[in-house]
C-alpha cells in the first residue's frame, strides 16, 4: 500500500490506482459461496443443468464476484499518512454486468473519485471498481466502493 497525504491523495482522484494480480474463481469456490450465503441456484451449484441455459455452465453469483473487491486491493493502493483505522464504509453504486463462468479469473481495477474531509480526522474515499474478466472484453461489473479512514 501506498501512504500518501490528503493533499496528495487530492492530487490522484482521477487517477488509476492500478489493477490486482488476477484470482480464479473455480466451482469449488462458487460451491463455498453457495453454502455461506444459502444461494443454491441451480445456475451456481448444478453443473449438468446450467449446460442447458444460454451461459453453457456455472456461472459465479454476482455477490461473489463483489464480495472479491476486499481482497483484490492493488499494492499501489492508498492509505493516508496517519491513518488509525479503515473501514469498508459501503457501496453508492453497483452494476453487474456480465456473470463469471466457473474457471474463469478475474482482477480490479481501481480508479480514485475522491477523497473527502469528514471531519475529526475522518477522510471518506471513493474509488470505482471494476472486476475485469480474463478474456472477455466486457467487465463482470462496476462499483462505486466507499472506505472511511480514520487518522
Amino acid at each position: 500500500m501506498k501512504i500518501v497525504t490528503l493533499a496528495e491523495a487530492q492530487q490522484l482522484v482521477g487517477q488509476d490506482l492500478g489493477v490486482s494480480d488476477w484470482t480464479l474463481i473455480d466451482q469449488k469456490m462458487i460451491d463455498a459461496f453457495a453454502d455461506v450465503t444459502g444461494d443454491h441456484q441451480f445456475i451456481h451449484v448444478n453443473p449438468d443443468l446450467a449446460k442447458q441455459t444460454p451461459f453453457g455452465g456455472t456461472i459465479a453469483h454476482g455477490f461473489l464476484s463483489l464480495s472479491l473487491i476486499a481482497s483484490m486491493m492493488p499494492e499501489n493502493a492508498l492509505v493516508l499518512d496517519g491513518i488509525k483505522m479503515g473501514v469498508n464504509y459501503g457501496f453508492e453504486k453497483v452494476r453487474f454486468l456480465q456473470p463469471v463462468k466457473s474457471d474463469k479469473r478475474v482482477r480490479a481495477r481501481h480508479k480514485l473519485l475522491a477523497v473527502e474531509d469528514k471531519g475529526h480526522g475522518r477522510h471518506l474515499t471513493r474509488t470505482e471498481v471494476t472486476i475485469e474478466i480474463d478474456g472477455e472484453a466486457k467487465p463482470a461489473l462496476i462499483a462505486e466502493w466507499l472506505g472511511m479512514q480514520f487518522c
